[in-house]
């Protein structure tokens, strides 16, 4: 018999109620809040026995009561909410970098992998199996596997955000280890012979910038002529031949220079895209190769955090690198007549356009292999740079206005303790503890 309340009393407005129908189930009524069009939102449950309902209910009212209701509405699929979360979310607040693999993962991997699920359904076990599969049965690198599991966090964070589900199930899962390479900075004796062989070499200097002052690849191909402030001082005692002959400052064979540079935006690659339509495909498997491609090659942000809008430095070599660089660059403007593109970018390709990445990184093999110097990453200079204000002791607060950090424990990642580091450090271990007078036994302690 369905349950009735005692006469000439009623449930106070909004309260949950639970009740059996004719037909013997039982059914739960809870209100978790307000539609969108101002109704109430009242959820329904319906279970086969009371106990199953009362605590189903119960259920509800908890996660109403703590702001985890799902929205109302049809459950999205996995593949509906990443393909959207893709194409209209992250698109419109991510650098492009990070959407190609942002894509890469959703499309080839996630999609394929749990997308058929509906979305409050996922487990972890769901995408832990994924990520096996990819690793053991696909050959992908863990690190690939790791990619996907990140982007399906973002994914479904924005989800639980948004109200879409409850709990966020990447949470939970466990992705695979991923071995990390050792990371060795290159010695000052490296860092040297490459500093020679980027004298000599077009654009060069770039590569200077990038291992003394640790700039991030696309900062350095963001720079503009205006970004660079440098001031010459005579070298020359007064009285000398070259002041009184008010010779420039800038003209002093004896000159001292001093300068900065403002960090304010960077230089990114974007993925090309299929401009052919769905209906007639080129062919091509990459969009790069598209006849029709649009949306992609080089494009120019702002920095991606406030603490790498920054001003650094320049050292003296870095200054005098940077002048023979504007003069050769002067000489290309004029080769190229009106074929050159005036962008006052600091790096330019033959025609005054900014430099393209991949350009970028095949200057930095070709100079790695002039310098005779062991193969290690672009960024592997940012490591040095670090490194070397470790070194010379700079306190931290300004290593992390040089280097554009926000967080202090990312010196960790940087920051190496080099070899010779180490054996200095012994040495004045062992002149503090093994001082003279102190090897006869008879010390009363440190002096």
């Amino acid at each position: 018999m369905p349950r009735k309340r005692e006469k000439g009393t009623r449930a106070p407005n909004g309260a949950s109620s639970i009740y059996q129908s004719k037909d013997g189930k039982w059914h739960g009524r809870v209100t978790v809040g307000v539609r969108d069009d101002g109704k109430p939102d009242r959820r329904h449950i319906e279970r086969k026995t009371e106990s199953d309902v009362i605590r189903a209910v119960r259920s509800l009212e908890q996660q109403r009561d703590s702001g985890k209701v799902r929205k109302p509405g049809r459950v999205w699929m996995v593949e509906e909410w990443l393909t959207h979360w893709v194409d209209n979310i992250a698109a419109a607040s991510v650098r492009p970098t990070t959407m190609v693999g942002y894509r890469a993962s959703v499309y080839k991997h996630l999609v394929p992998g749990v997308g058929a699920h509906r979305l409050d359904k996922l487990q972890p076990e769901h995408l832990e199996k994924l990520y096996e599969s990819m690793v053991s049965k696909k050959g992908l690198k863990p690190a690939t596997a790791h990619l996907a599991h990140r982007t399906v966090r973002v994914a479904l964070n924005e989800a639980v955000r948004r109200g879409r589900i409850v709990h966020n199930p990447a949470k939970i899962a466990k992705p695979p280890r991923v071995e990390e390479d050792e990371i060795v900075p290159f010695t000052v004796e490296e860092a040297q012979r490459l500093f020679t062989a980027a004298t000599t070499m077009r654009n060069g200097a770039r590569f200077i910038v990038a291992l003394a002052l640790g700039l991030r690849r696309g900062e350095a191909l963001g720079l503009r002529w205006s970004d660079v402030e440098i001031t010459w001082e005579h070298g020359c005692p007064k009285g000398s031949v070259c002041r009184e002959s008010s010779l420039a400052s800038s003209e002093c064979p004896q000159r001292r220079g001093s300068g900065a540079l403002t960090v304010r935006r960077a230089i990114q690659q974007r993925t090309w895209k299929h401009g052919c339509p769905p209906d007639k495909p080129c062919g091509h498997g990459l969009g790069a190769q598209c006849p029709q491609r649009h949306s992609g090659g080089v494009v120019v942000s702002e920095v991606k955090s406030r603490a790498g809008r920054r001003m650094v430095g320049l050292p003296a070599p870095a200054i005098e690198a940077l002048e023979v660089h504007r003069l050769r660059q002067g000489a290309e403007r004029e080769a190229a007549s009106n074929l050159w593109h005036e962008g006052d970018w600091v790096f330019t390709n033959r025609m005054g356009g900014p430099v393209h990445p991949t350009e970028d990184h095949r200057a930095w093999k070709s100079l790695l292999g002039m310098a005779k110097v062991r193969d290690a990453r672009l960024h592997d200079a940012r490591h040095t740079a670090a490194t070397m204000l470790l070194v010379l002791k700079v306190p931290l607060p300004a290593v992390m206005d040089i280097m554009g950090w926000s967080d202090a424990s990312i010196a960790k990642r940087y920051m190496h303790v080099p070899r010779e580091l180490v054996t200095a450090i012994a040495a004045e271990v062992g002149a503090l503890m093994w001082a003279a007078g102190g090897d006869d036994g008879g010390g009363d302690g440190v002096r």
